[in-house]
């Protein structure tokens, strides 16, 4: 009771619910109490064998390693501590060349792609030859491996000797990379378009939208929030792709880790170009899977 007699009203407890024609507050009753300790003792139960577990298993496999009679030579040639810290800083500079190619290949191949998408989903006649061309170019540049890619771009176009055209060794590379993935991520676009539901279309048109407007203003922006973790899929293949361009003699990281490979009879430079990679590509990876945690939750949230 309050001053004014009237009766006290406790705030509900978080995750309790109020009991239907209960005056008070709701709250768990000593066998739900019990129930959510017990669980609460098999999470942490299950995570500390989980933890032993992994920690066993991969001190076995290190183990299992060393003791291999071949150890001490690969141990030698591949993770050399003196070799890693030598190649280190040339290895640094060569990474640098990967990632700002990386870095300038990907907003060019987002707008190659859906370029090629939306055009592949116009329906005018006067688009005809267009579409064609866009169908044969994501058939084609699917089809043929990316090294092969960046050899012929690299190595065929500047042999052709054409007059005001640049024989840059990465401005070609970076065409040969921006071909190659922009036909897969147009088709990423396109099953995105595809995939948005005809009421969308309907209530566009019923609201007076051009096929344009409709695209622009609806599709569009739905199929982006869905094709994001395929996309980041395929950037994350395209920061280990850009090593492809070493092919052609281009002193990137790759490059340099073979050329002092071959200077010093030893592979651990290359053991460290792959430390680089990685360090970019886990967190590209561990966002991807959250967006698409996060895309399922949203769905699921909408199907209720």
């Amino acid at each position: 009771m309050d001053f004014s007699g009237h009766p006290t009203v406790t705030p509900d407890a978080p995750g309790t619910a109020p009991a239907p024609g209960a005056g008070g507050t709701w709250r768990p009753s000593e066998h739900e109490l019990e129930r959510r300790r017990v669980r609460a003792t098999l999470r942490r139960r299950s995570l500390v064998v989980a933890s032993v577990v992994t920690v066993l298993f991969f001190v076995a496999v290190a183990f299992g390693v060393t003791q291999l009679p071949g150890w001490e030579r690969v141990k030698e040639t591949f993770f050399s501590a003196e070799h890693a810290r030598e190649s280190f800083p040339q290895i640094l500079s060569g990474f640098w060349l990967n990632v700002k190619m990386f870095l300038i290949a990907e907003p060019l191949i987002l707008l190659l792609g859906l370029a090629v998408a939306l055009t592949r989903q116009s329906r005018s006649a006067l688009m005809t030859p267009v579409r064609l061309l866009a169908t044969a170019y994501t058939d084609l540049f699917r089809g043929v491996p990316t090294i092969l890619l960046v050899l012929l771009c690299g190595f065929g176009i500047p042999a052709l000797g054409l007059v005001g055209v640049t024989n840059d060794l990465f401005f070609w590379a970076l065409v040969a990379l921006v071909l190659s993935y922009g036909a897969y991520v147009a088709e990423v676009f396109r099953a995105g378009i595809e995939s948005i539901h005809p009421s969308q279309w309907a209530s566009a048109e019923a609201l007076g939208l051009s096929r344009f407007q409709a695209m622009r203003h609806v599709i569009v922006p739905q199929a982006i929030r869905r094709v994001g973790p395929p996309l980041l899929n395929d950037f994350v293949s395209l920061q280990k792709d850009t090593a492809l361009v070493s092919t052609i003699g281009i002193f990137d990281a790759v490059f340099s880790a073979r050329d002092y490979g071959n200077y010093h009879f030893n592979y651990t430079a290359m053991v460290v170009v792959a430390c680089f990679f990685v360090v970019i590509t886990i967190p590209l990876a561990r966002l991807t899977d959250h967006l698409q945690r996060r895309t399922v939750e949203r769905e699921r949230a909408g199907a209720r």
